[in-house]
């Protein structure tokens, strides 16, 4: 890269010792010359290259000497020549009214002479300076009488300019179609010219045509094309162009390139404090987190767009950010702050659309705004065809001109008061249908959105009474069934129809019931709390190996009953979890796990570190479960089978384990043959993950 800049760099001196020596050459000529046309050629040649390097001062001592000799000499093409660089040097100074002057001049004496090119030349000139004062149609039509002629003679310097500013022009005016004409015509001579500057401006407005067309993947296609041009190491060009290709990937929901492009962008726009291409990235991310329901990061950041466009009055980006706003306090059911972004956002549109109403008038006629054959017609009468000095008009000719300008101003006075009566009437009109119109559309949008809620609260409702209903039916079924049991072996104890030998058997069968009826009380108060949706993580760092001791004491005696073995290869190791969550996830894989084994079966606990997160099995030599109802775990609906000794469950407790490991940011899920065993895994994360 090094190398390029000192190449350039190289190149610059040496063409500008080049064009030094020109300048120098050509002056020395001049002083040794006879007063004659010659000397007027040479002179215009200078006058030139002392514009081409904006020596103005130098180029207008030039062009006076050069004017009096012309006109002295009577050289027509010589004044006409002079007169259009005195333009080009006002037009450059902001000059307008004499710029525009001098131009007519030198046309008038370009037509005179029969001189198509030099006219061409003028015509592109005016162009492009009335297309840069914002007078865009009327510089489209200069600009387009000037292309026919420069694309014959293969004027490239003056056809890449004329190619540029129609496109802006076009762009402009909303003409969107015309202007990617033009910037693609403008960018093929930029290549072939070296022009960089004029390359990366091309590829970046067609890059934003395509986008407003749609054409998001074409976009990207630019955009990477600016990039790419520009190198790896200039940060103010990046730092424009990441926010807006971060923006366009996430059009069609990349969003990995989107956070991508747009994190560089923003760590580039806050070490530069470009505000204006920061805001861009903030309401960007804001949107990509909105998207992937980050939502309080997505507050945070477009909160801080809103405040950027507010402080750097862009309109374009603060509607973006109402619109936003909108989406993001809806989707948390703040419906009183949607009412007031949707005013917002409807208050700034109706105002852009009004500011840019005469450019949607334009607009309409862009569509279809080709060259006029009549534009700039040369008016002539039977004695015009003599080459006459402007300053030998006659006074009576002056007079006339002079009274036909008066009567044709008075009646475009008149005109305009009365199309600007028209207009405030029209306006007056349409400024109370608009006010009717944003009171309806908040009336309606009030209904929907009190409609919305009440929608809201009976889906809850109905989901609350499904669950009271469920809640009661296994209350009523399986917990009732355990307390009769265990009430049935105390009527005996208490009739006296067992003997003392008879209940010390049965007490294994009565601990396994009330083993039973609290697991199934623990697991339906869970999952009640979980549907309720009041189950709120409170996430630290814990040892699993303490959890797996805790609740393996609680099953021992289960284990040496029924005759099971366990093998515990558990690890000293920590994840970032609500503990009390886990607890109960590791307490019912426990308890299942000891329900589908048999006497001589084997279960295995164990944890072990894979890609930063913990993983976390629970494996038993049990009966193992079949494929069709492995895809029946986990689910809201309860199954539950019976265990080896006949023990029952309520078909919820994987349902509560799924959800309150995915509420802890892990996954859950199970391997198993029939006949063989099962192994379930919990993968957890071992610290806070960021956002």
């Amino acid at each position: 890269m090094r190398k390029i800049i000192t190449l350039i760099i190289f190149l610059s001196i040496c063409f500008g010792f080049a064009q030094t020596k020109a300048i120098d050459s050509l002056s020395l000529q001049l002083a040794y010359q006879d007063q004659d046309s010659l000397k007027v050629d040479t002179s215009v040649q200078l006058i030139k290259l002392l514009y081409d390097i904006n020596d103005f001062d130098r180029a207008i001592k030039h062009i006076i000497q050069s004017e009096k000799l012309s006109i002295n000499l009577n050289y027509h093409k010589g004044i006409a020549e002079i007169t259009y660089y005195k333009a080009l040097i006002y037009a450059q100074r902001n000059d307008y009214i004499n710029a525009v002057s001098e131009f007519e001049k030198s046309k008038a004496l370009f037509r005179q002479l029969k001189d198509t090119l030099g006219i061409a030349k003028v015509n592109n000139s005016i162009g492009l300076l009335e297309i840069k004062r914002g007078n865009y149609a009327k510089g489209l039509q200069y600009s387009l009488s000037a292309i026919e002629e420069l694309e014959k003679r293969n004027y490239t310097n003056e056809l890449k300019l004329s190619y540029s500013n129609l496109a802006k022009a076009y762009y402009n005016i909303n003409a969107f179609d015309k202007a990617i004409e033009y910037y693609l015509k403008a960018l093929e001579i930029q290549e072939q010219l070296g022009d960089t500057e004029g390359v990366n401006e091309s590829n970046s407005f067609l890059a934003e045509l395509y986008s407003t067309k749609k054409e998001h993947r074409k976009s990207i296609e630019y955009y990477e094309k600016v990039l790419n041009s520009a190198g790896s190491d200039n940060d103010s060009i990046q730092g424009i162009i990441y926010p807006k290709l971060g923006g366009e990937y996430l059009k069609f929901n990349d969003y990995e390139q989107a956070k991508k492009y747009l994190v560089r962008g923003y760590n580039i726009n806050i070490r530069s404090k470009d505000k204006a291409s920061l805001l861009k990235v903030l309401n960007n991310l804001g949107d990509l987190n909105l998207q992937q329901r980050r939502l309080i990061l997505a507050e945070k950041q477009l909160r801080k767009a809103g405040d950027i466009a507010k402080e750097l009055d862009n309109k374009k980006e603060l509607l973006k950010h109402y619109k936003l706003m909108k989406a993001l306090d809806s989707t948390k059911r703040r419906w009183d702050r949607v009412v007031v972004w949707q005013r917002e956002y409807y208050e700034l549109n109706n105002e852009l659309n009004k500011n840019n109403l005469d450019v949607d008038l334009n607009a309409n006629e862009a569509t279809k705004l080709e060259l006029d054959p009549n534009f700039d017609k040369e008016i002539t009468s039977p004695n015009t065809t003599n080459l006459e000095p402007t300053n030998k008009v006659s006074k009576t000719e002056s007079k006339q001109k002079a009274d036909r300008f008066k009567l044709i101003f008075y009646a475009l006075l008149a005109a305009l008061a009365t199309v600007s009566t028209f207009l405030i009437l029209i306006y007056l009109k349409r400024n109370s249908s608009i006010k009717y119109t944003q009171e309806l559309e908040e009336k309606n949008i009030k209904i929907e959105l009190q409609n919305k809620a009440f929608q809201e609260q009976t889906r809850h409702l109905e989901s609350v009474n499904n669950v009271k209903d469920k809640l009661f039916s296994i209350v009523s079924h399986d917990l009732k069934d355990s307390l009769s049991s265990i009430n049935g072996f105390i009527d005996l104890l208490k009739d006296g129809s067992l003997s003392r030998e008879e209940f010390d058997n049965l007490i294994p069968e009565l601990s396994e019931n009330a083993n039973s009826a609290s697991l199934l009380l623990f697991n339906l108060l869970n999952w009640s709390k979980s549907q309720m949706h009041s189950l709120e993580p409170k996430p630290s760092l814990f040892d699993v190996q303490e959890v797996f001791e805790d609740k393996v004491k609680l099953i021992e005696q289960r284990m040496e009953n029924k005759g099971i073995t366990l093998v515990d290869r558990s690890l000293r190791d920590f994840v970032y979890a609500d503990r009390s969550m886990f607890e109960i996830v590791i307490q019912n894989l426990l308890a299942n796990a000891l329900k589908f084994s048999k006497d001589g079966d084997t279960i295995t606990i164990s944890n072990h570190i894979s890609n930063g997160s913990c993983i976390i099995s629970v494996a038993d030599t049990g009966v193992g479960i079949s494929k069709q109802n492995i895809e029946k775990l986990f689910k809201n609906n309860t199954y539950t089978t019976l265990g080896t000794n006949n023990e029952k469950g309520t078909g919820l407790g994987l349902s509560i384990c799924k959800e309150l490991i995915e509420l802890n940011k892990g996954k859950i899920w199970v391997e198993s043959t029939p006949n063989v065993g099962s192994t379930f895994f919990v993968q957890l994360p071992k610290s806070k993950s960021t956002p």
